[in-house]
């Protein structure tokens, strides 16, 4: 019979240690994580994939970190030569100057070698030699520089050797060292699993809890929000509540920051709100500083895949716990969970967006020193965009085209490079007359990413299905945001061409900003892992839509249909695929549901509190006319396209839907009404809107159907002459199809400009032989 694999892996732990030391050598094994007093350091989670485990950071942005000290047990009294795993960070590049240097001490001796001065990637330092007796003793971590320095672990050997250089995450021989079970015990019972702690995440988990899912929210970091945490600054971008389901969006609106800048300060993030609101769900077991690496699954009927469990590090003891749940949510932005479990995934090879460490400073009322940054980019004021409102913000981006998984570490150094090499600038440089008194205040050790894996569900959805409002049947998702692209910034890019840190974004406005374009579910769940979620940046879109749906907020929204979706699955033993192909009407209900609404399990009856958001704005039964009571093919104004600033309103009364919109003549507004048949006819094309004397006798209007475009010039200050305050602008020939335009603007109109609704009325037949125009009935 085959040896087990914990009986292999014990094995296999005693062989390496025996290799790693001298027989009857004493070792000490110590994780950096593990230090009781961390001191200034900071704990660093982001590249355990890549570098085999969490580590110590000296993040002081050029003022050295207070000592990291922890009490450390010696078996036996002698003389131990010290290794500590680390490098020399700016070494990849060739760089001089070793900026994160540290020593380490014991019993406040500190040893002779000065550590963090070698090597371009992660290995052992030889730190030199010490005496201690039996027992307890004190190591500590000094950071000489507070340019990050940076810690894996540190071993202590009678012997000479260091042990092995293995970036596997927890090889046997830590695990054997560090005295863990060669057999992870299991938490179970999960209906979901969620993995990732951001927007997405959060909506997924506490969705989820709220509709009966027992859930495990594991998130690898101390805080949640992700890159909107205090940690990284993004502000949450997006609309929410509104389109086909404005109830969903109503979790998102519970816990989200309301920055007014990005990055702005720790307190406006509120880490701590997101927390208390998770922690008061008695469906949600919430595991902080834990780490998602290891994904079982097995095959199943049909070529697919099933996840049967997932190992989580926990970052600050090392200790693994095994996770098993009915259902898996990847809300890792990475689309992590969903590759190791064999999930059908792409990721653009060229010309991804990169990450951003956004940073601020100040100034106070005296000079200040900064230390020569001579390792850092060599920047003068002109090689970067001066940051006048004291924010580095969001274009501080690199990684375009580096490997945005195994080079992650690198990428956040570059940009750690980049502003200190600017602030060097500021202070040391060029800019020294100016920045007298200016002080570094924040850089963000945690990268905000934007792009890498996609896992590919049953529709993958493109940017012509955004432009050309394609309709999904499941389209529940409001994308408010414009396909928002990022691109090396060319100016800025000459001297470092090889990785620009400075990006510019190209915007594609085609996106219905007010109502948004509705996200199909069929985006959310993996074609071939049957039970995996997925939401957030990850899901399934080509990179270009990706430009719209990776804002935090619509990322939530994601999260909060998965978690119901989930609850569906756990009540008819079914799977995300099923949702939608057997109980979408059951879905709908669930969408068309509070977000505070919520039962204890999912076969109980589901209560609305009496502290439930009432709907949003716009959204209910109509106050003024429906639009689905009036004759014809009717578009409001929340359908519209609007560009520049226009303001809505309801003290007019007769108004269609829930508002009309105006704007000052002038300001450069526009809106387009656009309405597209299905039967080809001759169509009288209205135009809504409401008296007043502020209003413009001149306000230019356009019906452009085809080839066919009419102008007009409309007097508001009087009423329209149709029926419903509706005026005619005439009747044209439409196709089946076709779609009809009828745009107004501010420019030129002379007064206030008013929009409200537009309709089509078929009339009668196109007239066969005659050319496609219209016959204008209003002031042509």
């Amino acid at each position: 019979m085959a040896p087990s694999r914990s009986r292999v892996a014990g094995l296999l732990a005693l062989l390496l240690t025996a290799a790693a030391s001298p027989a009857g050598a004493a070792e000490v094994f110590v994780e950096a994580e593990s230090f009781a007093d961390r001191g200034g350091w900071q704990l660093d989670t982001q590249f355990i994939r890549h570098m085999g485990s969490p580590y110590l950071l000296a993040h002081g942005i050029g003022t050295p970190v207070k000592d990291a000290a922890t009490a450390v047990n010696f078996p036996e009294a002698g003389e131990y030569r010290a290794f500590v795993r680390t490098f020399d960070w700016v070494a990849r590049w060739d760089a001089e100057g070793s900026p994160g240097r540290f020593q380490l001490s014991v019993n406040g001796k500190k040893l002779p070698e000065t550590l963090g001065t070698q090597g371009k990637d992660w290995a052992w330092q030889n730190a030199g030699t010490v005496t201690v007796d039996k027992g307890e003793a004190t190591v500590a971590l000094h950071d000489l520089t507070g340019f990050d320095g940076r810690v894996d672990a540190i071993y202590f050997t009678t012997g000479t050797e260091p042990p092995p250089n293995d970036s596997t995450i927890l090889p046997p021989w830590r695990r054997a060292l560090l005295g863990l079970p060669e057999e992870a015990p299991t938490k179970d019972g999960y209906d979901l699993v969620v993995i990732g702690g951001g927007y997405s995440g959060l909506g997924a988990a506490i969705s989820g809890a709220r509709m009966g899912c027992k859930v495990a929210l594991i998130q690898d970091r101390p805080v949640l929000g992700g890159n909107g945490s205090s940690e990284v600054r993004v502000w949450a971008m997006g609309h929410i509540r509104r389109g086909n389901y404005p109830r969903v969006g109503e979790i998102i609106e519970e816990i989200a920051d309301h920055a007014t800048k990005s990055p702005g300060t720790e307190e406006e993030f509120e880490d701590e709100k997101k927390e208390k609101i998770v922690r008061a769900e008695d469906n949600i077991d919430l595991f902080l500083n834990h780490h998602a690496f290891e994904v079982e699954s097995k095959d199943v009927e049909g070529g697919a895949k099933r996840i049967t469990g997932v190992s989580a590090l926990d970052t600050r003891t090392g200790e693994i716990t095994r996770f098993e749940g009915k259902l898996y949510a990847d809300c890792t932005g990475h689309g992590t969970i969903g590759a190791e479990a064999g999930a059908d995934w792409e990721m653009t090879p060229e010309g991804r967006m990169g990450m951003s460490n956004m940073w601020r400073w100040d100034e106070v009322d005296q000079p200040t020193e900064f230390p020569d940054a001579d390792w850092a980019l060599d920047l003068s004021m002109k090689d970067f965009p001066y940051p006048r409102d004291h924010h580095g913000q969001w274009f501080w981006e690199s990684g375009f085209n580096k490997n945005p998984l195994g080079g992650a570490e690198a990428i956040r150094d570059w940009n750690l490079r980049a502003v200190y090499g600017a602030f060097d600038a500021m202070k040391n440089g060029d800019g020294a007359a100016k920045h007298r008194n200016a002080i570094l205040t924040w850089v963000a050790f945690v990268g905000g990413p934007r792009e890498s894996r996609r896992l590919l569900g049953d529709v993958q959805l493109t940017q012509d299905d955004i432009v050309d409002k394609r309709e999904f049947p499941d389209g529940c998702v409001p994308s408010t945001w414009s396909i928002d692209l990022h691109y090396p910034k060319e100016q800025y890019a000459e001297k470092f061409p090889d990785n620009p840190f400075i990006s510019y974004a190209v915007h594609d406005q085609r996106i219905d900003r007010n109502y948004g374009y509705p996200v199909p579910y069929r985006c959310f769940y993996s074609r071939n892992v049957e039970n995996l979620f997925m939401a957030g940046r990850n899901i399934s879109v080509t990179h270009q839509a990706l430009g719209t749906t990776r804002v935090m907020k619509t990322c939530g929204m994601m999260g909060e249909v998965v978690g119901r979706a989930a609850s569906i699955c756990i009540k008819n033993g079914c799977t995300p695929r099923r949702v939608y192909q057997d109980y979408w009407p059951e879905m709908v209900e669930l969408l068309e549901l509070p977000g505070k609404a919520r039962r204890e399990t999912v076969n109980d009856e589901i209560v609305v509190p009496d502290d439930a958001m009432k709907l949003a704005p716009g959204y209910g039964p109509p106050t003024g006319l429906d639009p689905a009571e009036l004759d014809g093919l009717v578009v409001d104004d929340r359908a519209a396209e609007l560009e520049g600033a226009w303001t809505e309103g309801t003290g007019l009364k007769g108004y269609v839907g829930y508002a009309y919109r105006y704007a000052s003549p002038g300001s450069g507004a526009k809106a387009t009404f656009k309405a597209t048949v299905k039967e080809t006819g001759r169509y009288d094309v209205q135009l809504a809107w409401l008296p007043h004397e502020n209003r413009g006798k001149t306000v230019p209007a356009n019906v452009t159907v085809g080839r066919t475009s009419k102008d007009f010039k409309l007097d508001m200050t009087k009423p329209a002459s149709g029926k419903n305050d509706f005026e005619s602008l005439g009747a044209f020939d439409v196709r089946a199809g076709e779609t009809v335009e009828v745009t107004i603007r501010s420019e030129g109109a002379g007064g206030n400009v008013h929009a409200d609704a537009i309709r089509l009325i078929k009339v009668g037949e196109p007239r066969v032989g005659q050319p496609r125009s219209g016959e204008p009935r209003g002031n042509e």
